[in-house]
C-alpha cells in the first residue's frame, strides 16, 4: 500500500537559477535552494520515491490535467523569462501508473480529469525548478499536476486533492506531494520595478503582512482557521494560480480535519514583488 510520506508548499522563483550563477544575483537565494534540498531529504529517509508536483505554471482552462508520461527529458527556455531560464536540461523518470490512477480517483469523485501520456507534452518550470535541487540525480519519479486553474472551483481542487490521497494510497509509491507556487502574488508594475529594486522587495505591504499571518496560523497548527481565510486571501492577495495548489495540498492533508502544522524551512523572502516561502507538512 502507497503512502503520501510527505507535503510541502515550495517556491520556484526563476532567481533561484540565477543565484547559482556569477554574477550580482550570486548565492542570493541560497536559502530556498538549500530548503528544496533539505525537504527531498527528509522525504527520501521516509522512503519516498516519487514526486507529484502541483504545478502553478501549467495554466489549464478545462478539466484537470496530469502530465504522465513515462519520461521526462528536454531543454528548457521559459517563455515567461526567457533571460532567467533558458536552455535548462532536464531528465526524470515518470509514474504513469500513479497518474492514470489519480485521474481515475478523480472521475470517479466527479471531477472531470484527464491524464496524458503524451512525449511532445513538456514539463513546466513550476515544477523543473524544484526539481532541479529536489532530484537532481533523477532517482525519484516525477508526476505533474495541472494547478494555475483559471475556470475552476476551490471545492473541485479540494477533490482533486482527495483524489490524489487516495490514488497513491491505492498504489505501491511513496510520495512527497509539492504544491509549487508563490504566497503572495502581485508582482512589480513593470514601470516601477527598477526604482523599487524590484527583485528583492514585495509589492504590496499588504500582501507581506497577510503572508506573515498565513505562515504564524500554519507554524501553530491553525489549518481550519486558515482555509476559512484561503478564498480572500488567493483573490486579494493575488495567488499564484489563484493558490489552486495549496488547495489541493489541503485536500490530500484531509483539509479542515488535518492536525498538523506547518514547519518553514528557511526564511520568508520577497521576490520581484511576490511572497515566498518553504514549509513542509507531515501528513497525519
Amino acid at each position: 500500500m502507497g503512502e503520501i510520506v510527505l507535503t510541502a508548499k515550495v517556491s520556484h522563483v526563476p532567481t533561484m537559477l540565477l543565484s547559482e550563477r556569477p554574477g550580482r544575483l550570486f548565492g542570493t537565494r541560497e536559502s530556498s535552494i538549500a530548503a528544496h534540498r533539505e525537504i527531498a531529504r527528509r522525504a527520501r529517509v521516509l522512503g519516498a520515491d516519487t514526486i507529484v508536483v502541483l504545478d502553478t505554471h501549467w495554466m489549464v482552462n478545462a478539466g484537470y490535467h496530469v502530465n504522465s508520461n513515462a519520461r521526462f527529458k528536454g531543454t528548457y527556455t521559459s517563455h515567461e523569462f526567457p533571460q532567467f531560464i533558458q536552455g535548462l536540461e532536464y531528465d526524470y523518470p515518470g509514474n504513469p501508473t500513479l497518474g492514470d490512477l489519480i485521474a481515475e480517483k478523480a472521475m470517479a469523485a466527479g471531477v472531470f480529469t484527464l491524464s496524458h501520456q503524451v512525449a511532445t507534452l513538456d514539463l513546466e518550470y513550476g515544477t523543473l525548478v524544484p526539481m532541479r535541487y529536489m532530484n537532481p540525480e533523477g532517482d525519484l519519479k516525477v508526476v505533474s499536476v495541472a494547478a494555475y486553474c483559471t475556470v475552476h472551483s476551490f471545492e473541485s481542487s479540494r477533490k482533486i486533492g482527495e483524489a490524489i490521497r487516495a490514488a497513491v494510497e491505492a498504489s505501491d509509491s511513496k510520495v512527497l506531494l509539492v504544491a509549487s507556487g508563490s504566497l503572495s502574488h502581485k508582482i512589480w508594475e513593470n514601470e516601477l520595478y527598477e526604482a523599487n529594486n524590484g527583485t528583492f522587495t514585495i509589492s504590496r505591504e499588504f500582501n507581506r503582512q497577510v503572508d506573515l499571518l498565513v505562515l504564524d496560523l500554519w507554524e501553530r497548527g491553525e489549518i481550519a482557521t486558515f482555509l476559512k481565510m484561503l478564498p480572500d486571501y488567493a483573490h486579494y492577495c493575488n495567488g499564484e494560480g489563484t493558490m489552486h495548489d495549496t488547495v489541493m495540498l489541503f485536500g490530500a492533508l484531509g483539509w479542515d480535519s488535518y492536525q498538523g502544522k506547518g514547519d518553514i524551512v528557511g526564511a520568508y523572502f520577497p521576490s520581484s514583488g511576490t511572497g515566498q516561502a518553504n514549509v513542509v507538512f507531515a501528513p497525519n
